[in-house]
């Protein structure tokens, strides 16, 4: 197969096995394994530099070559411009799917992200400050969210590249703390993204060394 994804079991990395399964893009999996520091290896940083998965190999890129991606809306966007799916050509409907990509990558994932980290530190000094920020700014992305929701089906909508990077972060808003119900629009949009076949083969996409 010409695609190889490095990942883990994250929302930066279902995201992509969310957009593969819904291109019905062959591809393996190379596990990266951030508990053990695996994302530090010399051989994995000549892909992503900043050491951060995924990151992704695809040796029938432009020209044929061999191209590499890290940062996951880059793959995102390479990935539908060499499909020619979920990402319109041109046009009001590919600037809005681009803004709302990019409310992903920029707000809804480094705001819950912060959650998740302070979340689980014991000391409750620690964590108090934290949560109290981080949880206030990731309830406005969701409330965001939902008003948009509200008056499409889709954040872009149809289904788009959007959709896939959002996916992966609402699918842990256990860990955020948040309950969907308070957001009834973000709550019938992930339902129906998880209804949908290739999204379930893309979380069920095995991401973890047994």
């Amino acid at each position: 197969m010409a695609l190889t994804l490095l990942a883990f079991d994250t929302p930066n990395a279902r995201k992509i096995t969310v957009a593969l399964e819904e291109m019905a893009l062959p591809y393996t999996v190379q596990v990266v394994d951030i508990g053990r520091n695996e994302q530090f290896e010399p051989d994995f940083l000549k892909i992503s530099p900043n050491n951060k998965i995924p990151a992704l190999v695809d040796t029938d890129g432009p020209e044929g070559q061999t191209q590499t991606v890290f940062e996951s809306g880059a793959i995102l966007m390479y990935l539908a411009e060499k499909t020619g799916r979920f990402l319109p050509a041109r046009g009001a409907a590919r600037v809005s799917t681009l803004e709302w990509l990019m409310f992903q990558v920029g707000g809804f994932g480094p705001a819950p992200g912060q959650v998740h980290h302070f979340a689980a530190l014991t000391d409750e000094g620690d964590k108090r400050y934290g949560l109290q920020r981080f949880m206030a700014e990731t309830l406005r992305l969701y409330g965001v969210m939902d008003r948009r929701l509200a008056e499409q089906t889709f954040f872009a909508g149809d289904l788009s590249i959007a959709d896939f990077a959002m996916v992966g972060w609402v699918w842990r808003h256990p860990r955020h703390q948040v309950d969907l119900a308070q957001f009834p629009h973000v709550q019938r949009w992930y339902a129906q993204m998880m209804a949908r076949p290739a999204v379930q083969k893309g979380f069920a996409r095995v991401l973890r060394r047994e």
